[in-house]
């Protein structure tokens, strides 16, 4: 059924603006970036095609890339770009959220809360460096590589170097598992072994090192895989 045949007040536009967003369907909200279908197919009908190609899951949606996108009927350059865009601000949002000064790590939970926002769907390996103050709040996040699927290469003395410029007391090492299991390799303990000598070489804490996914994390403080 094309937009235009349903009454006005089940339209997702008109929905949105009189019960809030939080009032539609995941559908119903992609049907509103979307604006319309084509003379095939409903914008609600693209919308549905969108999600079932992601295996209705909106992370792994955020993850295709523009041919993905476009590999759906209704779906052009204009409105791939229109999903990925909303999808990148949504980040960015969490992200800023997450930016709050002075957040204090005290556990595995509150850094991946931390870092979640900008680790979560990616398809690649990220690693991060979580720089704490005398009190373990967070100065600054600085991300130190950006690998492939399954792997970054650290250099050990650039960070060590990096840590003592920002004048951090301590550091929490974060990178994530695009494979959705966040328990570490052999190369995982050896590269926090590494990093934490490095470290104390300079009178600098490695806290922890905390491998997320998208849903759950592993610390080596909380696991006694690292000196804390």
């Amino acid at each position: 059924m094309k937009i235009s045949e349903l009454r006005e007040c089940e339209r997702p536009r008109e929905r949105l603006l009189v019960q809030g967003a939080s009032a539609l369907g995941n559908a119903e909200l992609l049907a509103v970036l979307l604006g319309s279908g084509t003379p095939a197919q409903s914008v609600i009908d693209i919308s549905n095609a969108l999600l079932a190609k992601a295996g209705w899951r909106l992370d792994r949606l955020f993850a295709l890339s523009v041919a993905d996108l476009e590999s759906v009927d209704g779906i052009g350059p204009a409105r791939a770009a229109t999903v990925q865009a909303a999808f990148e601000l949504g980040r960015r949002f969490l992200v800023e959220k997450a930016d709050a000064p002075r957040v204090i790590v005290v556990s595995g939970r509150s850094v991946y809360d931390l870092m979640i926002p900008r680790l979560k769907g990616l398809d690649h390996e990220e690693c991060w460096a979580v720089l704490l103050d005398t009190l373990g709040r967070c100065n600054r996040t600085v991300r130190l590589t950006s690998g492939g699927f399954d792997s970054t290469v650290l250099d050990i003395r650039q960070i060590v170097r990096m840590a003592v410029g920002a004048g951090a007391a301590g550091m929490v090492l974060v990178h994530n598992h695009p494979s959705g299991d966040p328990r570490p390799s052999g190369a995982d303990c050896a590269m926090t072994d590494k990093l934490r000598q490095g470290l104390e070489s300079v009178c600098i804490r490695l806290v922890d090192h905390v491998v997320v996914s998208d849903f759950s994390f592993f610390s080596f403080a909380e696991n006694r895989l690292a000196k804390a």
